[in-house]
């Protein structure tokens, strides 16, 4: 209880492993866990977090939504109304039935994200679709944010994303080779920080810097200087956002011009090179791919692009492609073309060369793979087969029976009049979320999970108040291969319950109550699961001896087999990729079958949609990951809060566009296109090329009107909302085009962390963010 004798608990999360301190009831600080010799300082904010002002601590119903029932008020612009558990649970129940019956079960959308934790239990995903399973099923969503461009591509031209990861170089086989490594979009250390289902100990960066010591060498191209650790001596290549496959093609050109292509591996292991060949050199349209060529709509020096491709001659080489490359315009084109790279010097499949698939935006990619998998919680048979690409729930949503194209089939939208969300925040990751609030007031009924009162809670009908990891107990095991405790170190504040007792308790109301939790409390799942995980692995210790370790091990090695790709090299009639040809689809003609103008039969430069507005819109806006939190999580506490300025995101600005905009250092500044605006706080400097912004993702949505200025800086009220091409239909993010202008003015205050509370009948108005704890 509180009061009582404080003591240190093991606990891991997407970002490390920890030590909690606690004494019982609240918990006072995370420190590092001392086997991470790098650790990251994101879970240090998270304990102020828990007993903050906008934690959630009893379920809440939208006040037009208790008082009209399904389809009545606006979301996003109501008050709202504390109620039971009782209460919550029925009406939860109740409209799950009314839904399913009236309208099929195709209409209810069951969303969910990655990220929500690091445990195998507690892990949301799992959590709701197992539940949604057995009430009958439920509208899925395909793919995610992070990769679908890739995974998709991959999955046609590649023998697949997990090959692409499985084959991967990693750093110590760069070190070995001193290799050459060109990272298009850079390997920003900020991202290395990040893994999920968790992180033992970070060696990431390590092993980068280990390989630069080694004689490896790093060039960033990308409109960002620090998109590289500053160990790397990184050299910085500025390139204008969505041009890297016009870069990768000056390239190509200037590599096979000079005849030191890998004729041989062509040959061997691709299909559909001549076809290329007869695009790089401009026979099929009249224009030869050359460094002049690329270097006009790069603004790259042709000089420059020549020297890379020459730095390639005799030396094995990585052509890696951030995530943020395919997350644009034409997403698909930038993997295939690093890939076809790394097909035409002969690297690909070679230890320490070839296609770096994201190299280094996750801390797992760019380590050696353990083959070790752990139990999970099992989601069951979707009975039902409707489903959509992940980024285009807004189209969903707002444009029901309306046929989309995907993957080579076309689909048709359901009508969904109920969602349901336990993990993740579209108010965080979806593009142009003006239009995402318009879609939004479709459904009948919107209930969420959340620890928070953040834009998901307050666009929602039914908020039902979720316990953070902190809050109870499990372990994680992540692709870095080690197996860390999560102890509880907290209870829950007020009224709160766990995922997985809130759909006990919706499960036993709806008569599949044991089916859902089969007679087993939440602790006796995560025994069973780690049981499972110990018999499937032998070696890993016992839940008593994980503890006595300090809460964290190695996880026992297990042979993941041969890379695909180095196994197509050694055999390719033993070991073929999962393509129609067996071998790397340089032409693919799967995908031009599929006559798609906006994703033809082989790598190609397409000019982003964006570029239409240039004149009015002048700044690209790139918006990655933030470094002081993961994605939008616990933005509320103090360690992403010390990032602000003037309360609100920062946003990187080169000095030059800064000076004729009379912008300085430090001054509140409007970000703008004909999607929205928002604030941020100006970061003048030389880190960012001219022409360029930069302006993280994750701040909290925070209008001051329902459709209106984002006073607190989330860049997805510029991004727009379109599919990276009709293959795919990846999100397009980072094809945005914006003006930036000085505030002037009463600047408007942030209201994202006020409690949910603030938005009942007869409180006052949020106050000032100064001030509140």
């Amino acid at each position: 209880m509180t009061g009582s004798r404080s003591r240190r608990v093991p606990t891991a999360g997407h970002f490390g492993t920890y030590l909690a301190e606690t004494d019982g009831t609240v918990v006072t600080a995370l420190t590092p866990h001392p086997i991470d010799d790098d650790p990251s300082p994101i879970g240090t904010g998270v304990p102020s977090t828990l007993h903050s002002r906008s934690r959630l601590t009893s379920p809440m119903v939208r006040r037009g939504y208790l008082d009209g029932g399904p389809g009545t008020g606006v979301r996003g612009d109501d008050t709202y109304v504390p109620v039971s558990w009782d209460t919550a649970v029925g009406l939860v129940a109740d409209e799950i039935d009314r839904v399913r019956g009236r309208y099929g079960n195709s209409a209810i959308y069951g969303g969910s994200y990655g990220w929500g934790s690091a445990g195998r239990f507690h892990h949301p995903q799992s959590q709701i679709h197992r539940f949604l399973n057995l009430a009958g099923g439920y509208t899925a969503s395909v793919e995610s944010y992070s990769s679908a461009a890739m995974q998709v591509v991959l999955r046609r031209v590649a023998g697949g994303y997990p090959a692409a990861l499985a084959s991967n170089p990693t750093w110590q086989e760069i070190a070995e080779h001193r290799s050459l490594v060109l990272a298009f979009g850079g390997i920003a250390a900020r991202n290395a920080q990040v893994n999920g289902g968790g992180i033992g100990a970070h060696v990431n960066v390590s092993g980068q810097r280990k390989a630069r010591e080694a004689g490896a060498d790093f060039v960033v191209i990308s409109p960002q200087r620090t998109d590289s650790d500053d160990a790397l001596d990184a050299q910085w290549v500025p390139i204008v956002p969505g041009t890297d496959v016009a870069v990768m093609l000056g390239i190509a050109h200037t590599i096979v011009t000079a005849d030191r292509h890998d004729r041989d591996f062509l040959e061997r292991f691709t299909v559909g090179w001549d076809r290329f060949e007869q695009y790089l050199f401009g026979r099929t349209d009249g224009i030869p791919k050359s460094a002049e060529w690329a270097s006009s709509i790069s603004g790259i020096d042709a000089a420059t692009i020549r020297e890379l491709a020459h730095r390639t001659f005799g030396r094995r080489t990585v052509f890696a492609t951030s995530y943020s490359l395919q997350r644009a315009d034409h997403g698909e084109q930038a993997p295939w073309m690093a890939l076809t790279l790394a097909a035409i010097t002969g690297d690909l499949g070679l230890p320490g060369g070839g296609f770096g698939c994201a190299l280094g935006a996750l801390h797992q990619l760019g380590i050696p793979v353990n083959g070790f998998r752990p139990a999970a919680f099992e989601q069951g048979v979707r009975p039902i087969a409707d489903f959509i690409p992940v980024a285009r729930i807004a189209d969903m949503l707002s444009t029901p029976g309306a046929e989309f194209d995907y993957d080579g089939a076309r689909y048709r939208y359901p009508d969904i009049k109920m969602v349901y969300w336990a993990g993740g925040n579209p108010f965080h990751h979806h593009q142009d979320l003006n239009r995402l609030v318009g879609a939004w007031q479709r459904p009948d009924t919107v209930v969420v999970h959340e620890h928070f009162a953040n834009s998901l809670a307050r666009h929602a009908d039914i908020v039902l108040p979720a316990a953070t990891w902190l809050e109870r107990n499990d372990f994680a095991a992540g692709a870095d291969g080690y197996i860390s405790a999560i102890v509880k170190a907290a209870e829950p504040p007020g009224d709160v319950k766990t995922d997985y007792e809130i759909f006990s308790l919706l499960s036993e109301r709806l008569g599949f109550g044991r089916e859902f939790t089969a007679d087993q409390t939440a602790d006796d799942w995560v025994t069973e699961l780690y049981r499972r995980t110990r018999e499937r692995t032998p070696g890993i210790p016992t839940w008593d001896e994980l503890l006595e370790a300090g809460g964290v091990v190695p996880a026992p090695e297990v042979d993941p087999g041969v890379p695909p790709y180095r196994a197509l090299r050694a055999d390719p009639a033993a070991h073929p990729l999962a393509t129609p040809s067996g071998r790397f689809e340089i032409f693919s003609e799967t995908i031009a079958g599929f006559d798609y103008d906006d994703c033809p039969g082989h790598p190609t430069w397409l000019p982003p949609r964006e570029w239409s507005v240039a004149e009015a819109f002048p700044l690209h806006l790139v918006s990655g990951q933030p470094e002081r939190r993961l994605h939008s999580q616990f933005d509320n506490g103090d360690h992403s809060r010390a990032g602000k300025i003037e309360g609100r995101e920062p946003i990187l600005i080169n000095r030059v566009d800064a000076a004729a905009r009379s912008i300085a250092d430090g001054d509140v500044v409007r970000v703008f296109n004909d999607r929205g605006q928002c604030l941020a706080g100006a970061v003048v400097g030389d880190d960012i090329m001219s022409g360029v912004v930069r302006l993280s993702t994750g701040a909290w949505y925070d209008p001051v009107e329902p459709g209106g200025l984002d006073a607190h800086g989330n860049p997805n009220v510029l991004t727009p909302d379109r599919g990276t091409s009709r293959l795919a239909q990846g999100p397009s993010a980072h094809s945005a085009l914006v003006q930036v202008e000085k505030f002037v003015g009463p600047v408007p205050p942030i209201r994202a962390f006020e409690p949910l509370g603030s938005c009942v009948e007869n409180l006052q108005v949020y106050p000032s963010v100064e001030g509140s704890t």
